[in-house]
């Protein structure tokens, strides 16, 4: 390997890192700001639209250069930006108002497990003994994180389903966007999705609330909102895209599962969230699982 290639993938290591750091502190922010008394359909709206005149801006310098959209990928991509980054980002932050950065983070890596599943149930691909043997030690170990918590009423079961559901309809847009991203590229697709997804939660917003609720909104939260939506959203997908380039798609999602333990420790320093040993135990199980899952993949 010449000294360029190992550089390359050097880079393509601390990228992967970033991105899990940066998805990592998404619920840590959250959970900050509701602090100030936001509710989850103005945090979430602030998110998005934060992003919007990035995109924009982006989709301006490159708009020119592609190839017009069939009504076929349109309708796809309103689809899957509606499952991805509006329902699913909705459904999670609603949870966050009641479950912990832990539990959240903990529910919400089990994408890939529930993507394999998706895929083998809709496009009939067996599923392998090693796949097989990686669900099982994934669930056996959420059975560990989740089971004290619930037993003694100190994680909300409405809350936990949320992000259960937040987590289906992620898998259900993961499963779904191969074919659109071969098809018009990963970044064009991830920057549609994500605008389609903004104009959305920016309907929602305006059905269900006052937009003078914005205004009202302390620095603090504008902080928060504004940390979400460049450090844990926008700059990790372009991160996470890079990384793959110099490291494979194996290695970066092996990588990314370290996203939960990196929340984990977030949300013990910053938010005082503490495991029991049990539950450390049933994270490493989780992680483990996940990582075996991505790598099957």
């Amino acid at each position: 390997m010449s000294a360029f290639d190992s550089q390359s993938q050097a880079i393509g290591v601390v990228l992967a890192l970033t991105a899990a750091c940066g998805f990592a502190a998404k619920a840590i922010f959250a959970k900050l700001a509701y602090q100030y008394g936001i509710d989850a359909i103005t945090l979430v709206t602030l998110r998005l639209g934060l992003l919007v005149p990035v995109l924009l801006l982006i989709r301006w310098r490159r708009w020119r250069q592609e190839p017009a959209l069939t009504r076929s990928q349109c309708l796809w991509l309103v689809v899957l930006g509606l499952l991805g980054y509006y329902l699913s980002s909705l459904l999670d932050f609603l949870g966050l108002e009641t479950v912990s950065a832990s539990l959240e983070r903990m529910v919400l890596c089990l994408y890939p497990t529930l993507t394999v599943l998706l895929s083998a149930l809709l496009y009939r691909q067996r599923l392998s003994r090693v796949t097989v043997m990686a669900l099982v030690l994934t669930y056996s170990g959420m059975a560990l994180v989740l089971l004290p918590d619930l037993g003694q009423s100190h994680a909300d079961l409405g809350g936990l389903l949320l992000v259960l559901a937040s987590t289906i309809t992620y898998a259900l847009y993961l499963t779904f966007s191969p074919r659109m991203i071969q098809q018009i590229g990963a970044r064009r697709f991830t920057e549609l999705a994500l605008l389609v997804s903004a104009a959305a939660m920016g309907v929602h917003f305006l059905v269900t609330r006052n937009p003078a609720v914005i205004s009202e909104q302390p620095w603090q939260v504008w902080s928060y909102a504004v940390a979400m939506a460049l450090i844990s959203t926008l700059f990790p997908v372009y991160a996470l895209s890079a990384a793959m380039l110099r490291i494979g798609a194996g290695r970066t999602a092996i990588i990314g599962s370290l996203g939960p333990i990196l929340t984990i420790l977030f949300s013990m320093q910053l938010l005082d969230e503490w495991l029991s040993g049990w539950q450390w135990v049933g994270v490493v199980l989780v992680v483990g699982g996940v990582s075996l899952t991505s790598r099957k993949r």
